[in-house]
């Protein structure tokens, strides 16, 4: 298809602001709006980079689909500047994991389209962390080795990891990355998911969810064939129980 030079550049910078900043302004989302060659050109541009163009009311956001994107934030980049000198990839998958349990405990088990919260405190963010590796912990080791294959997500590591950590001084008013411990862990968890515009600190020891992870989680995590089944996992061996 064919367009007008003056729409390639528009699209063209407003894509340059994006694969620069990972955001664009207010200006953007009308232009992505109101411009039917504008939202083309964009999601042309993010399609070949592997990524996708997430719209909320006040910004546009660039986000990478896989690892093979080249704006995929990489494991080592990760251990580098958020986690302790010697961090392994369990290490990472708690994090991940973390990130996941924190979605869920705003959404109710994914069983909603929206925020049932409007905040979450840390000590809760702990407490529904602790919830739910006790519930993967009461599946056995055959039915982990099984989900691990399916998901290739390290269940045992992230129980393994989590449970090694200390959880002694868990009421402790503030921890930092500088003690090993479950809050100090869900601190480091904190700074990342802020870094990347997906939580925000709210004060009080509380962090509620930005428009952009609120978009984000809507758009591709309640759907399975994105998440893999992880969710589902994570949740269902509870309902059964219950």
């Amino acid at each position: 298809m064919n367009y007008p030079e003056n729409k390639v550049m528009k699209a063209f910078e407003i894509y340059t602001v994006l694969a620069r900043d990972g955001v664009a302004p207010k200006e953007a989302v009308h232009e992505y709006i109101a411009d039917d060659s504008v939202r083309s050109l964009l999601d042309s541009f993010s399609y070949k980079v592997d990524a996708a163009i997430i719209r909320t009311s006040e910004a546009l956001y660039l986000v990478p689909k896989s690892k093979l994107s080249p704006f995929h934030v990489s494991n080592e980049w990760i251990k580098k500047n958020y986690l302790r000198s010697g961090a392994t990839n369990a290490d990472i998958y708690l994090l991940y994991f973390a990130a996941i349990v924190l979605f869920g405990s705003f959404y109710d088990r994914y069983n909603s389209q929206e925020p049932t919260i409007q905040f979450l405190r840390l000590d809760d963010w702990v407490k529904n962390m602790n919830e739910r590796i006790s519930y993967l912990s009461s599946h056995d080791e055959e039915e982990l080795i099984k989900a691990e294959k399916e998901m290739s997500y390290n269940w045992r590591a992230i129980i393994d990891k989590w449970e090694d950590m200390d959880d002694i001084k868990e009421t402790a008013k503030r921890q930092t990355g500088n003690t090993i411990s479950r809050m100090s862990f869900i601190d480091t968890a904190k700074r990342f998911l802020i870094s990347q515009g997906l939580i925000q600190d709210i004060g009080n020891g509380e962090v509620a969810l930005t428009e952009k992870a609120k978009t984000i989680i809507q758009r591709y995590f309640m759907e399975e064939g994105h998440n893999k089944g992880i969710f589902e996992f994570m949740y269902s061996f509870e309902e059964r129980e219950e």
